[in-house]
């Protein structure tokens, strides 16, 4: 495909088990006429040469993923997916002929266009444009074992993370309350010098902490202690649906916020899956479960792409 003149890259990665889940996403993207002013960029983190071949010709280019910070073999474990956790803050390295990255989980679909025009324009002067996951829909963002009258344990992910990662206690006390993020959907310019920040926060986390999450603990870091300067967009660009918070339109015939002004739904993000009965909807697209709509009524739908 060629390269259209805004330079702007929408990029995610996958292995031959999300493969399935990539071609929802893609074909998600391409369904919007706005699409074409979209250059789609895929890394390979274990992609069979088959699946490499099916995708090629529908997006601008296919690319080997690297651990571009070292990793030990022991972390590894044969895990190659987990180049997803260390890649993303290399992406311009990737892809140096853009001049603005959007990241999307591939375990993740565009439902509105709305949420990529937020991720565009969200990132203007070199800012990260992200989500986080505190909203009205999602509740509480930390939890507290109370041990004795107003003395409790705080429990949170950015507690949890920055902890397992070796930053220091004071940085991760501060951070434990603050509103984690996601980094399941993102956008930030190419020459923003967060990207070179985040790095250092990467190396850090890598020394002592887990490979998976540490990513997402590094940018949390790099906004809340370092500073980098963020826009927070709405919860609606990185969804990750239940059937208490996602309501669906009857008249619209789209996924839409629980509560008024009923927002539709920007980007969906299966994130850590929809389980019913041991099963898994990303990768049965036939599960469904019951959502209200506004009319008050209850269907059985999926939250997989172009499910009916």
């Amino acid at each position: 495909m060629k390269l259209h003149k805004e330079k702007i890259a929408i990029v995610s990665l996958s292995d031959q088990n999300y493969f399935h889940l990539i071609e929802d996403l893609i074909d998600s993207i391409q369904s919007f006429n706005e699409s074409k002013d979209i250059s789609i960029c895929i890394l390979d983190a274990g992609m069979t040469t088959e699946q490499v071949i099916k995708i090629k010709d529908k997006v601008y280019t296919v690319k080997k993923a690297e651990w571009d910070i070292p990793v030990s073999s022991l972390k590894v474990k044969n895990r190659e997916w987990l180049k997803s956790q260390v890649c993303r803050p290399f992406l311009p390295n990737y892809f140096p002929e853009f001049d603005k990255i959007i990241w999307i989980d591939c375990d993740a679909w565009v439902n509105s266009w709305t949420a990529i025009d937020h991720l565009i324009n969200g990132s203007k002067n070199d800012k990260l444009a992200i989500c986080s996951m505190s909203d009205r829909h999602t509740g509480r963002v930390l939890r507290v074992n109370w041990l004795f009258r107003n003395i409790g344990i705080i429990k949170s992910q950015n507690l949890k993370h920055s902890l397992a990662s070796g930053f220091r206690t004071k940085d991760c006390q501060f951070i434990a309350t603050e509103p984690h993020l996601n980094v399941g959907v993102f956008s930030l310019n190419s020459k923003s010098n967060i990207w070179n920040v985040w790095q250092k926060n990467l190396k850090k986390a890598l020394k002592k902490g887990r490979i998976f999450g540490s990513e997402q603990i590094a940018l949390n870091y790099s906004v809340y202690i370092d500073k980098c300067e963020a826009e927070f967009l709405p919860y609606y660009c990185n969804w990750i649906p239940s059937s208490n918070t996602t309501f669906w339109d009857e008249n619209k015939n789209t996924f839409v916020e629980r509560y008024y002004p009923h927002n539709e739904l920007g980007i969906i993000h299966l994130a850590g899956g929809i389980k019913i009965e041991g099963k898994d909807m990303r990768y049965d697209k036939g599960l469904k479960i019951k959502l209200k709509t506004l009319s008050g009524k209850y269907i059985d739908k999926s939250f997989r792409y172009n499910v009916g």
